[in-house]
């Protein structure tokens, strides 16, 4: 293996933290990396770390990251001489794969022969079952006649899942439970497939219960040697969505992963693949595993493969597309520990996992060490924008089993801290602790039937929370004033304290404390770490309470406790290694916690987008929970439902129109 691989200067055909993964790698072989951003991109991190930026487009992706002719001009003018497409945007479209070559360049991928074998799924379910790989049964035919689909759905039986022929990533998929559910359930997802693929082409496939989600990671050169890297397990889905992925999988033993990783290099070998690629099965409760997919590029999960094989994929791949052969031989590759992988997202758990956008006021994250790493495309001050995926970071921990790694990902989770949009580490942090993921038995379905086992609560937090966080407010101001004293003329002024002293008294302090809508009120008496606080009622005696860096160490009622703090004058952070409480802290005088939005006869836009379908007309009659319409954000479709019954009195948005969040789109009569 040569020292450096022979490109001089390489594209990379996306953004986030993907293009930011790679450009890392680049930077390290000593290749100059070239970035390509679109409007609302111009500040984005990928395009600061990059050696070179250029525009070319608009905000929304089929105006930038998926005009490959641009992408193709601008590779040309910078004089690179390979494009790495990442993943997702162009980087499993063929003709994109074919027209870089043309052009000159490498395209750091699979040929476009490979990618059009397995760039449709019906088309690789027919392949592999030719090849004697097994498939799950169904229907991939050509015919996409609404009636042919149905009578082919009523063929397979219910339950089915309908897929986009062309997606990935959860994108374009359906379940279906009866005959009379299959044509609005084909709609929807022909849509969704359009919007995401530019292609509406779909697949049914027989829906296999309880079942695991293993793949495995598959690299070939043109020399004709084929390998796999080991599985990653990525059974902790919601809506087909990866949630956990790890690797090895605690589901497989010897002999199953021996069977998988021998089946995936044959499927690989059938094609002629070239380059990284995965292979993904799904395996019933007993074993069986049936071919599902070949993703012809990098997978979002591939870190975890990284950290227990100790290799960087995205080098491998520059290597493989420069005429390198594969560094190590099948017999040569090892794995050691276990990694697990969870991604941070600006969205919302409890409605429905909305995606969030906006700025990312507060971002701490864990620090990167052997046993923790970070794959993030944004930084504390940037924007989570409407147009893309709102993914803030990869979280990856490792260790050498994996308890320790999942002790050493509860413990960089409770590291975290989003101020902005809101996010889903609380949701990640209930999701690592419950029994069907410690124990390994997790499968793909158990999230969609049993969400609400780890969805944060909606209750506000108990008195004692609030007199930890009194304390901790009292114990920062205290020491503020006192740093601000030393700088003032009078440093040993007595006026230069915060501990509300009166002649002949203590005086007391206020503090109060908004928590979503509520208001929490705290009352205190005492100073320099000892106080006696009230809090709805309830007294609480704190003593010895200390704050150093970012941990608070107090005794409450004389038992010892010692938390994750942090505190400014705006709000205060706890995380008691278990569960986490962020409190604004707000004027002591203030009436309220803040404004309660929406009303019963209003339907908001959740969040800025576009309008995809408006299905009522001024005068209609619609029954709470009726769909009235349908906005696209964040790549995801959204229903918009009557808050109540009555008569749409107004309708304010037509097909096709960008909405900002909570716009007014319709209203009922009063």
């Amino acid at each position: 293996m040569s020292a450096h691989p022979t490109f001089q200067k390489l594209l990379v055909a996306n953004r986030g933290e993907i293009a930011c993964r790679i450009m890392r790698t680049c930077r390290r072989l000593g290749i100059t990396s070239v970035a390509v951003y679109s409007e609302a991109d111009a500040n984005a991190q990928h395009v600061l770390m990059a050696d070179e930026a250029y525009l070319i487009g608009g905000p929304r992706p089929q105006d930038s990251y998926l005009r490959g002719e641009v992408i193709i001009e601008t590779a040309l003018r910078a004089g690179v001489q390979a494009i790495h497409p990442g993943y997702g945007f162009l980087s499993e479209n063929a003709d994109f794969a074919e027209a870089v070559a043309e052009a000159g360049m490498v395209f750091v991928g699979p040929d476009a022969a490979s990618m059009r074998k397995m760039g449709s799924k019906a088309g690789a379910k027919d392949l592999m079952a030719a090849n004697g790989v097994p498939v799950v049964p169904g229907y991939t035919g050509a015919d996409q006649d609404v009636a042919t689909l149905h009578a082919e759905a009523d063929r397979i039986g219910y339950p089915l899942m309908i897929k986009a022929a062309h997606g990935g990533g959860g994108k374009g998929m359906r379940i279906v439970h009866a005959s009379k559910e299959f044509a609005a359930a084909l709609e929807s997802c022909q849509r969704e497939s359009r919007n995401a693929f530019g292609r509406d082409r779909v697949l049914l496939e027989r829906y296999i219960g309880q079942p695991r989600h293993i793949e495995f990671q598959v690299f070939a050169d043109r020399a004709g040697n084929t390998i796999h890297l080991g599985e990653r397990e990525c059974s902790a889905q919601r809506r087909y969505q990866k949630v956990i992925e790890e690797s090895p999988s605690p589901f497989l033993n010897a002999e199953r992963r021996a069977a998988m990783g021998k089946a995936a290099v044959e499927a690989a070998r059938a094609i002629d693949y070239l380059n990284a690629g995965t292979v993904e099965f799904i395996v019933g409760p007993e074993g069986d595993f049936y071919f599902m997919e070949i993703n012809t590029r990098l997978q979002v999960e591939h870190p975890v493969t990284e950290m227990v094989t100790g290799l960087d994929l995205v080098e491998w791949q520059i290597r493989v597309a420069a005429g390198e052969p594969l560094p190590l031989s099948q017999s040569e590759i090892r794995s050691h520990g276990h990694a697990i992988e969870v991604r941070l997202y600006a969205e919302d758990p409890e409605k429905n996992f909305l995606p969030g956008s906006g700025r990312l006021a507060r971002l701490i994250l864990p620090t990167p060490s052997e046993n923790i790493r970070l794959d993030g495309g944004v930084v504390e001050g940037d924007t989570v924008t409407i147009f893309y995926d709102p993914m803030i970071a990869k979280l990856i921990a490792w260790d050498t089993d994996r308890p320790r790694a999942l002790a050493r990902l509860r413990d960089a989770l409770a590291d975290c801290e989003v101020t902005g949009p809101k996010s889903n580490v609380e949701f990640l942090e209930k999701l690592i602790r419950h029994p069907v993921v410690v124990d390994g038995t997790i499968d793909t379905g158990y999230l969609d039937r049993h969400l609400e086992e780890v969805l944060p609560t909606a209750v506000g937090p108990d008195a004692s929370w609030v007199a930890v966080a009194s304390a901790a407010c009292l114990v920062h101001d205290e020491a503020a004033t006192l740093a601000a004293a030393k700088l003032s003329p009078d440093p040993h002024s007595p006026w230069a304290r915060a501990d509300s002293w009166r002649l002949g008294h203590a005086g007391q302090t206020r503090l109060c404390f908004g928590w979503r809508e509520l208001r929490l009120d705290a009352s205190s008496h005492g100073a320099d770490g000892d106080y006696r606080l009230q809090v709805s009622g309830e007294h609480f005696d704190v003593s010895d309470a200390a704050i150093d860096g970012r941990w608070l160490s107090l005794k409450v009622a004389g038992q010892s406790r010692r938390l994750r703090c942090r505190v400014d004058a705006s709000s205060v952070f706890l995380h008691d290694g278990e569960q986490r409480l962020t409190l604004s802290r707000l004027p002591a005088f203030r009436l309220d916690a803040g404004d309660a939005a929406g009303g019963g006869d209003r339907v908001l836009a959740p969040m800025p987008g576009r309008i995809v379908l408006v299905r009522v007309l001024i005068g209609d009659v619609v029954e709470e929970g009726q769909e009235l319409g349908v906005m696209e954000a964040m790549k995801m479709e959204l229903a918009l439902r009557a808050p109540r019954a009555g008569v749409i009195a107004d309708v304010r948005v037509a097909t096709g129109d960008f909405v900002d969040g909570d716009a007014l789109l319709i209203r009922l009569e009063a």
